[in-house]
């Protein structure tokens, strides 16, 4: 098995400006600048990534789409499950995709453009695209035409139409170079594997982008073509098989939630009684796989928005937690993603039958990725609906992604509405003491926290994060801040 090494390289292999530092006192134990190659730099970018999307953003985004729950007793994570986000909290994050991550992408890009090295420049250019969307799915607004340029000390804030747009081009111009048998270099998500593999993922991931876009009516050819030419992934694309079982080399949520590795043995996740609810309905199969038993030997989910009860029955050790192993992939877009855009896609611009095809191979997959049985069960409890695609979609697909990536859930579930709030309150499930009524909430349905972020009020996701302090405390052209409760361009 391989092993990770994250490279600390100084961020001076990422600005021009340090090409000086490297001609004085020449540090004989660290490579020339001009002998820094790609498959040096590829590793290090990956991980910056894969840390905070494996990690940071998992977390988040599991309370913001109500799949994972506070436990009682502890405070880390208590104003996520109240659906808040504060400038400070997501500043780390930020910086780590954008100085760590984006500027290596950048550097990766003009090396391999210089050496002709179309391979390399279609994977630095599929994850630094990626990369882009991500934060364009937290942020709304962010740095994108002159984020890079290191003298400009103010880069203006593009919208997320812009960027959307921007990384699509990208994408397009570094596919246009390739044929699919060039080399790549040094990477762990495609170990000695050709441009071929990153042909698939990026066209993946233009579907995922094209249809969040897909109410502007001006990508709809270019959805089509990506459709049409149905070269995707042909498994899960994630990093996998990379890990073992030490400090700085498993897999990121499980180092920082379960592992012993620093003597902390707080409990901070667990699974919330919204998913709960959904997957005990239709008998799911998948919920052992991503969830643990709690007391008694049955799954129970918590209820979001507190982190206090005065019950000696409902304290940490009775809820069940996310299973979480030191060798867990972390996934980037799953099979059965694809499947459920696929389905959407021909809902709303193909035909009702290769529609119901697609979703009921969504849900296939998830359950192949879970290592489980059982999808005809699901399928019965949610058979397909023409009339009613959104909400099928909607309800299965954020199921299938509480166990591998619940950030696009909470994107998914911002822009289809599905699961829907139900009309409870988390003070109709628990009064945080004895009381505890999860079969109050139907299946299927979302809730209002205990707690709840006063800027939206009942019954509302979280819609997007205040722009990073990291970020705007330099910048004097930060705009000024939307509110929680904007809509990202695509969800309006």
């Amino acid at each position: 098995m391989k092993k990770i090494f994250i490279l600390l390289f100084s961020a001076c292999l990422v600005l021009t400006s340090c090409q000086e530092f490297f001609d004085i006192n020449q540090d004989p134990n660290a490579p020339a600048s001009e002998n820094v190659t790609s498959d040096m730099i590829f590793p290090g970018a990956e991980m910056q990534l894969c840390a905070t999307y494996g990690d940071f953003m998992r977390i988040t985004g599991g309370y913001y789409a109500q799949h994972y729950a506070h436990s009682f007793g502890t405070s880390n994570y208590m104003d996520y499950s109240q659906f808040k986000m504060s400038a400070t909290r997501s500043s780390t994050a930020y910086t780590q995709l954008t100085s760590k991550g984006l500027k290596n992408y950048e550097v990766l890009r003009e090396k391999s453009s210089e050496n002709g090295d179309w391979g390399t420049y279609l994977a630095a250019t599929v994850l630094r695209a990626f990369t882009f969307q991500v934060l364009a799915d937290c942020y709304g607004e962010i740095p994108y035409t002159e984020a890079l340029d290191a003298s400009n000390l103010a880069p203006k804030y593009d919208d997320g139409q812009t960027i959307y747009k921007g990384i699509l081009a990208e994408l397009d111009e570094a596919l246009s170079k390739v044929t699919g048998s060039e080399t790549v270099a040094t990477n762990f998500l495609y170990t000695g594997k050709t441009a071929d593999s990153w042909i698939k993922f990026a066209n993946a991931l233009k579907l995922k982008i094209l249809m969040r876009m897909s109410d502007d009516s001006s990508v709809r050819s270019a959805l089509d073509a990506v459709v049409n030419a149905n070269n995707f992934p042909t498994a899960d694309v994630a990093w996998a098989d990379i890990w073992t079982d030490q400090v700085g080399q498993a897999n990121p949520f499980y180092q920082e939630e379960f592992a012993l590795y620093f003597g902390s043995t707080q409990i901070n996740v667990v699974l919330n009684v919204a998913l709960e609810r959904t997957m005990k309905a239709a008998d799911d199969n998948r919920l052992g796989a991503f969830f643990s038993v709690g007391s008694g030997n049955e799954y129970h989910g918590g209820v979001s928005g507190s982190n206090f009860s005065t019950s000696k029955t409902y304290q940490s050790a009775y809820w069940s937690r996310p299973v979480a192993k030191y060798n867990d992939p972390v996934y980037l877009i799953s099979l059965s993603e694809i499947d459920f855009f696929l389905a959407e896609y021909h809902a709303r611009f193909g035909n009702a039958s290769s529609a119901a095809k697609y979703y009921e191979e969504a849900i296939k997959a998830s359950f192949a990725s879970a290592g489980v049985d059982g999808a005809e069960e699901v399928l019965a409890a949610y058979p397909w609906s023409a009339s009613n695609y959104a909400r099928c979609i909607g309800i299965q697909k954020w199921v299938a992604l509480s166990g591998i990536n619940s950030f696009e859930a909470w994107c998914e579930m911002r822009r289809i509405g599905y699961p829907a709030f139900s009309s409870l309150t988390g003070k109709d499930i628990t009064d945080e003491g004895d009381t505890y009524t999860p079969e109050a909430l139907p299946a299927g349905q979302l809730y209002t926290p205990i707690q709840i972020n006063a800027n939206l009020g009942n019954a509302k996701l979280l819609q997007r994060w205040p722009y990073p302090e990291s970020s705007s405390s330099r910048n004097s052209n930060t705009p000024s801040y939307k509110g929680d409760g904007t809509a990202m361009f695509w969800a309006e």
